[in-house]
């Protein structure tokens, strides 16, 4: 619903991706989890910077969640 009001490239569909992505790896849903992660970076970047704390979370989100996925 956020992507639809916000646009797809919003922090705040950002937001809600990593939260979707942060129950899936709870649930030991990794590979639910990890595209989620990759797309909330992606906006983060993108919007905020790579040095943003946000974007910094989510790279460590992934980091514990898919240590291979080389991000």
């Amino acid at each position: 619903m956020r992507q639809q009001l916000l646009g797809d490239n919003h922090p705040h569909v950002a937001t809600s991706l990593n939260n979707l992505a942060h129950l899936y790896y709870s649930q030991v849903r990794y590979s639910e989890a990890e595209p989620l992660y990759l797309e909330a970076i992606n906006i983060f970047r993108e919007r905020l910077g790579e040095n943003h704390p946000h974007t910094q979370t989510i790279m460590e989100n992934i980091k514990l969640c898919c240590p291979n996925s080389g991000k």
